[in-house]
């Protein structure tokens, strides 16, 4: 076959009508192109905006959020925003957390007839941006499964509230069947009811057998010798059934049922998007009332509540917009009919303007919002504004409109809010007609009602204090004749009491240099005046208390100083070597009340006693005054130590303190047997070190002195060695508040037993080794060493 080359047309020739043909198919088809590309765009859009309002996101977040869902799916983009828009669910008012879409399972690879299911769904969800009602949505599903399937007709019903079906689009039946088949009652034996009510797929394969049970549609039923009736989940559940009528016969193979179930959660999309079934009637005025909005130079929108299957509103449909009306996508006037109210504004989720809208639309009265900002796309670019919203009900629907707040609107409400949050107000004077001009802070703080008017300049001073009239009228008096500014605070008496205010105020001259005007603002410090009273009294107290306890602290340390005088240098008692070390309390005012004693008694033995008094100040130094000298008078005339600890239970019982309690340690060394027995009342054990290794000695019983009338008290005894060191001290040495004292107790341990090869530490490294630099207890220590053959 062959063809000659075109020749180009000559001068004057008709022109070539093929070659025009070409051009006009070319231009169609890139006029189609441009608009499935809107159209795709719009369902995009759409998508975002649907997550947008559940996960309370951004638009760039929400984008990233659908292609990350598609690429885990397997899914094309398009796909992924269909399914996205049928399976995302309102979210229930109230609540504070947005809850994400069930997640659906991915497409998983398989043989070819998986990959044609792929590109089957790909080329059925680019045909659905063209889809606007459900008769388009049954006439593109009847298009795109009749080679697929074998379908020869697409049924699609809704839910009615009161439990049946209504018929809401329809393709390859006559009008008399979908006439005869527009409302179906809640009665049983009919399919697609059942499969919307199991939300279950119903697979209708055999005529005679599924005519026992249901009653088919089609006259006669033979004509559609098998059927699927498919649920699509729309909203909270599922609202809209999907019937595929096929005219063959047999079963539904899996791969075909695989199919048409990723067809129906395909298409809860565009369902989702115009509507389960027709929306409740606002009157017939939807044409009238675009026609006006058209024509109006305000924001306002006409909706139409869209409802759950029980009844409650889950949303609105644009019904109208105005051209001024714009979304937080920029999309305006027509543009957003069609569209649900939350995929455009999906902020009002969250809002008063939300129940504002239901409360519109369940009563008859309007609702009226509080100002709020709001960002708003302006030439396409985002700016925050402030708006209020006005919601009326017009038939079964509402308009709403918004109002933008004029600049100089803004200002004066920002004015307002700073004179109430300061509690100032402003002030005019004309000086030649001696009119003024008060806002109505100024009459608030005067506590003067606005009726009377303003007082005069002149006047001013009058409602001072006497005490502070001199100076007001000075200050006025300088501000009237020279124009010189004043600043003066001054006092009125109040119904409320005294009220510290203060006055500022400049003067407007003409030419000549004459003050004619004044203007100013006045201001109410009384919280301000009354803090810092409260403040300096305050100060005053802490200073005075600070001095009683400083002048209390001086007396009790030299009071403990003359009652606890401490060696300069180790001691020798009954051939012992003791070391005594007493630290007061790092923090605070008071002196403590821990002490010692360390005494040789007349028949030669040593008597060691450590004790620590509740609390701090005087009343702790007088306690540990009587323990510390009654205990060794009660030694040195015979009494045992556990007699002595009960004598000073029963003295420290009838002290002035009845509340006082200690803790206190006695030992009475032996030197002929190298005995130390020892008691104690709920004092820290003494720890023994001996050959290297330091333990604890066992505490015998004995209850805290001052705790009960009826105490027990029992003895122990060690015998020493040469060589050994036992130490007796306070709990100061081994207590921390951040910790327990166990671990005090082991720390100290550790650090009283030496290193092998080296010397054991001596009493100022023990200390450093075990005390907390920072705010620690006052401490006693007594190291008492036994000493070598060779110390001697």
């Amino acid at each position: 076959m062959t063809s000659e080359p075109a020749l180009p047309p000559q001068s004057g020739d008709a022109p070539d009508v093929a070659a025009l043909t070409r051009v006009v198919a070319r231009q169609r088809a890139e006029l189609d192109r441009l608009q499935d590309l809107a159209a795709t765009a719009a369902v995009l859009e759409r998508a975002k905006g649907a997550v947008m309002a559940q996960l309370g996101c951004s638009p760039d977040a929400a984008q990233e959020e659908l292609q990350q869902r598609a690429k885990a799916r397997e899914r094309t983009l398009l796909e992924e925003c269909w399914i996205s828009l049928g399976t995302l669910s309102p979210q229930p008012r109230g609540a504070t957390e947005p809850t994400p879409a069930e997640p659906l399972a991915p497409r998983t690879p398989g043989p070819a007839s998986d990959e044609i299911d792929a590109a089957a769904l790909g080329h059925l969800s680019r045909a659905l941006v063209r889809v606007g009602t459900s008769h388009d949505l049954a006439r593109c599903l009847l298009d795109r499964l009749t080679a697929d399937v074998g379908a020869g007709a697409v049924m699609i019903f809704a839910r009615r509230p009161g439990g049946g079906l209504e018929l809401t689009g329809h393709a390859g039946i006559d009008r008399t069947l979908a006439e005869q088949w527009s409302r179906v009652p809640p009665v049983s034996g009919i399919a697609a009811l059942d499969a919307l009510t199991a939300g279950q797929p119903r697979w209708l394969e055999d005529v005679r057998e599924d005519g026992r049970r249901y009653q088919l549609i089609g006259d006669p039923p033979e004509r559609w010798p098998s059927r699927a009736w498919l649920p699509v989940v729309t909203g909270e559940s599922a609202d809209v059934v999907i019937g595929i009528l096929r005219r063959r016969e047999g079963v539904f193979p899996p791969p075909v049922r695989e199919h048409l179930l990723a067809v129906a959660q395909l298409c809860a999309g565009p369902l989702r998007t115009f509507g389960t079934r027709p929306g409740p009637s606002v009157g017939g005025a939807a044409d009238g009332v675009q026609t006006v909005l058209d024509r109006l130079p305000v924001a306002a929108v006409l909706l139409t509540p869209l409802r759950t299957a029980a009844g409650d509103v889950e949303d609105f449909r644009v019904d109208a917009a105005t051209s001024v009306t714009s979304d937080a996508l920029g999309r305006s006037g027509r543009e957003l009919v069609g569209l649900r109210f939350l995929e455009c504004w999906p902020e009002v989720a969250h809002d008063p303007l939300w129940e504002g809208c239901l409360e519109a639309l369940a009563g008859d009265r309007p609702y009226e919002s509080e100002p709020f900002a709001r960002q708003q796309m302006v030439s396409g670019v985002s700016e925050l504004a402030t708006y209020s919203a006005r919601v009326v009900r017009l038939g079964d629907g509402l308009v709403l409109s918004w109002v933008r707040h004029d600049p100089s609107d803004r200002q004066e409400q920002r004015l307002a809010d700073v004179q109430r949050l300061g509690n100032l107000g402003w002030a005019t004077w004309n000086l030649d007609t001696g009119e003024g001009n008060w806002s109505s802070q100024v009459f608030s703080i005067f506590e003067r009602d606005a009726a009377l008017g303003v007082v005069p300049l002149s006047g001013l001073p009058r409602l001072a204090a006497p005490e502070d009239l001199p100076t007001l009228a000075r200050a006025v008096g300088e501000l009237v004749r020279h124009g010189r500014p004043c600043d003066v605070p001054f006092r009125i008496a109040t119904r409320a009491g005294v009220r510290h205010l203060r006055v500022v105020a400049e003067a407007v001259s003409d030419a000549h240099g004459t003050p004619v005007e004044v203007h100013g603002f006045v201001q109410d410090l009384t919280a301000q005046r009354n803090a810092e009273l409260a403040l300096v009294a305050s100060e005053r107290a802490m200073l005075t208390q600070h001095g009683v306890l400083e002048a209390e602290r001086l007396v009790a340390a030299r009071l403990q100083d003359a009652l606890l005088p401490l060696p300069k240098e180790p001691v020798r008692l009954a051939g012992l070597r003791v070391d005594i070390a007493y630290l007061p309390a790092q923090s605070g005012l008071s002196v403590g009340g821990d002490w010692f004693s360390a005494i040789e008694l007349p028949d030669g033995d040593a008597l060691f006693v450590v004790g620590d008094v509740a609390g701090h100040g005087m009343g702790a130094v007088a306690s540990m005054a009587l323990l510390r000298f009654t205990a060794k008078g009660m030694v040195i005339t015979g009494s045992t130590l556990t007699g002595a600890l009960s004598r000073l239970n029963a003295l420290l019982l009838h002290s002035r303190d009845p509340h006082g309690s200690a803790t206190m340690m006695l030992a009475r060394y032996s030197p002929r047997e190298r005995r130390l027995e020892w008691a104690q009342a709920g004092h820290p054990p003494p720890l023994l070190v001996r050959a290297g290794e330091a333990h604890y000695l066992e505490r015998p019983f004995g209850m805290l002195l001052g705790a009960t009338d009826a105490p027990r008290y029992e003895a122990a005894e060690v015998h020493l060695k040469p060589g050994d060191q036992i130490l007796l001290y306070t709990d100061g040495l081994v207590e921390r508040p951040s910790e327990s004292i166990d671990r005090g107790l082991e720390r100290l341990a550790r650090a009283a037993a030496p290193r092998a090869g080296a010397a054991s530490a001596s009493l100022d490294q023990l200390l450093g080794a075990t005390l907390e630099p920072e705010g620690r207890d006052d401490v006693c220590v007594l190291d008492i060493r036994v000493p070598t053959d060779a110390e001697r």
